[in-house]
């Protein structure tokens, strides 16, 4: 019998379980008791000085803002602090020659009105210390319970101002939890903040994955006593059966312009590649090998489907035309290379490969073929990029303990992301909201 590579080593583990039927609920971003911790280390290969000022009135905020933002770019690796040690608004005579001798490039600066609505009036310029001029600025009339997108979002401007590259720090990330018996399709900030429980269930549930407008998560439920394919719409709760075949059900992936997703298959037999609607019509089979097809991902152009297939003899990554067609092999490092992800502009493809009996990320840069590893650790696995394509997110092992980890694609940053109680992974990088 063939062994069947193509789900993660957690899938087969429940799989292959007696699986007992159990409730599963859908929440509409109900708030989750346990918080993240996330911890980093090492550097990027180098880093831009800045100095963040404390905003006027901040204090009127739930949350501090410019916490916030030092938060995010202190996590980004790219980046070295300085103490501001002063409160400064956006309009405050700022003393150039004094912030360069202090050793800050740029200089963040703002203030916080409270509005008669409610609201927080939040005001930031961003100022080169350098040049002596400003880069940047905006206004944010926030929501008190915005208080963190709305530092997120200046994090942002700071980071692609500074660096050239759109940041990430305002995304969402989606993950699986499990503690005791239940567990937890759950949503946070990048930064591990703002949890809420989209889904509960007695039974296992895997591989999420995000629309590409951020409205929905398609994952796989045991509920039914197999695996399904659902769709959720994270707003309301709302859950569609996308994909009930006999037989099973797995790895959901959207396609770029949301009105699809590709799934694998054993309806017919061994696991192949399918196509199918949002709303459960139209499925179209892809791939009709003697093989195991499996992990299907959608290109980020949409016209090819990269996925992973036993057809060369042992697990490797393929890629076919997204209607099908003749597949061509993309890895040939290693014996063992599985979970297909490529990078936003195309140019990147992560998996996990073993190697000398090790689970680990490496990315493969599909134009010169350079393959590089990511991570120290052994059992890693679903590796999901930032929608910046500047970091990849996955599952590991710390301590015995399921974790999930941060990698920058240069191997030089890294983050470890842990619960307090329970396990950890399956994660999946949400995309830029509009």
């Amino acid at each position: 019998m063939r062994p069947n590579f193509g789900y993660s080593r957690l899938f087969k583990k429940f799989a292959l379980s007696a699986l007992v039927l159990g409730l599963g609920s859908a929440l509409p971003f109900a708030p989750a008791q346990a918080q993240l911790r996330v911890e980093v280390s090492g550097i990027g290969s180098s880093q831009i000085p800045i100095a963040i000022a404390g905003f006027t009135d901040e204090a009127l905020t739930p949350q501090q803002v410019t916490a916030i933002i030092r938060d995010d770019l202190a996590r980004s690796g790219y980046f070295r602090l300085i103490d501001a040690g002063a409160v400064i608004g956006e309009n405050s005579a700022v003393n150039f020659e004094e912030w360069k001798k202090r050793g800050a490039e740029a200089l963040a600066v703002g203030s916080v009105q409270r509005l008669a609505d409610g609201r927080f009036d939040v005001r930031y310029k961003l100022l080169d210390t350098v040049r002596g001029s400003t880069l940047s600025g905006f206004s944010v009339a926030a929501l008190p319970t915005n208080t963190r997108v709305t530092a997120h979002k200046i994090a942002d401007d700071i980071y692609e101002k500074l660096t050239g590259v759109r940041g990430a720090f305002s995304t969402r990330i989606a993950y699986v939890t499990k503690a005791g018996s239940e567990y937890r399709l759950e949503v946070a900030d990048a930064d591990g903040e703002g949890i809420r429980v989209a889904l509960r269930s007695n039974e296992p549930i895997i591989s999420p994955a995000w629309s590409q407008d951020g409205s929905k998560v398609a994952y796989v439920s045991f509920e039914e006593k197999k695996p399904v394919v659902w769709t959720q719409n994270l707003l309301t709760g709302e859950r569609r059966k996308v994909a009930n075949f006999k037989g099973s059900n797995s790895a959901p992936a959207w396609s770029p312009d949301g009105s699809k997703l590709a799934i694998a298959l054993s309806r017919d037999g061994l696991t192949q590649i399918y196509t199918i609607n949002a709303d459960g019509t139209g499925l179209q089979r892809l791939t009709s090998s003697s093989s195991i097809d499996t992990e299907p991902q959608f290109s980020a152009d949409g016209q090819s489907v990269y996925f992973l297939s036993d057809r060369s003899g042992g697990p490797q990554i393929y890629r076919m035309n997204a209607n099908g067609g003749e597949a061509k092999r993309v890895t040939f490092n290693g014996s063992y290379n599985i979970t297909p992800r490529i990078s936003p502009d195309g140019r990147t493809l992560a998996y996990i490969s073993r190697r000398e009996g090790k689970f680990q990320l490496y990315a493969l840069d599909l134009g010169s073929g350079q393959e590089l590893k990511l991570s120290d650790t052994s059992k890693d696995e679903s590796p999901s990029f930032s929608p910046n394509g500047r970091y990849i997110m996955y599952a590991t092992e710390t301590g015995r303990r399921a974790t999930l980890a941060v990698v920058s694609v240069d191997g030089k940053v890294k983050q470890t992301i842990s619960v307090q109680a329970g396990d950890i992974r399956e994660p999946t990088w949400g995309p830029y909201l509009k």
